[in-house]
């Protein structure tokens, strides 16, 4: 029985792919489960244009990334916080107060996720960043740690 797969099955075919399989496979798994169809004219034609649609979509989702790449790349942040002994940050700055302190300066939303930190910022100073937007697009931003004025 020869189908189309609507979606990728691990060591057997992946998305878009006309394969043989047993027709009890066929018939009693994936076409049940919505994994793929009956391989015909009107099958064939459906996917299609389901694949150019995901890439045309895809290509979007680059151009939006690359765009907030070029607003990101080199923008300057500025963290307050509270110092003690030896320059040493009381608690210190994560990934999550970076990603709001970017909403709130430039109102890009990024995920705490996307942003690169080895460890968790823990002195006064400035610090180079990556954010990984897509696999290789990585904007750079620098962020600024200063001393909170005590009343």
């Amino acid at each position: 029985m020869k189908v189309v797969f609507l979606q990728d099955v691990t060591n057997v075919a992946r998305a878009g792919e006309i394969k043989e399989v047993a027709s009890g496979y066929g018939r009693n798994f994936l076409i049940p489960k919505k994994i793929a169809l009956l391989a015909n004219s009107s099958a064939l034609s459906t996917i299609k244009t389901q694949l150019k649609t995901e890439a045309s979509s895809q290509v979007q989702t680059e151009d939006r990334l690359a765009e907030m790449a070029q607003q990101l790349e080199g923008k300057e942040i500025t963290l307050k916080a509270r110092v003690g002994a030896k320059d040493r940050l009381y608690g210190s700055i994560t990934s999550a107060d970076i990603a709001s302190e970017l909403q709130n300066n430039s109102g890009v939303v990024i995920d705490k996720r996307k942003i690169e930190l080895a460890d968790p910022i823990r002195q006064l100073g400035s610090y180079e960043v990556a954010i990984k937007l897509a696999k290789d697009i990585i904007p750079k931003i620098k962020v600024t740690v200063t001393e909170k004025e005590t009343e």
